[in-house]
């Protein structure tokens, strides 16, 4: 399912290009400080651990793919 980067939550698990390849990552926080960017702090899979999140920006209009 697709929605605009704008409507993601925190916990939502997204598909998105993160460390180098296409994987399901799980939202921790979401930033948009800048007001022309939305910064989703992730990490793959469904257990947070520090040293493997990162993040990524969207357009707040973006499509972003939803894992059911």
């Amino acid at each position: 399912m697709k929605t605009k980067a704008s409507n993601v939550q925190t916990s939502d698990r997204i598909i998105a290009y993160f460390r180098n390849k296409m994987q399901i990552c799980t939202v921790k926080s979401i930033s948009n400080s800048d007001r022309t960017n939305i910064t989703l702090l992730v990490f793959p899979g469904e257990h947070y651990r520090y040293s493997s999140s990162g993040t990524i920006q969207f357009k707040p209009e973006a499509l972003v793919d939803l894992v059911d």
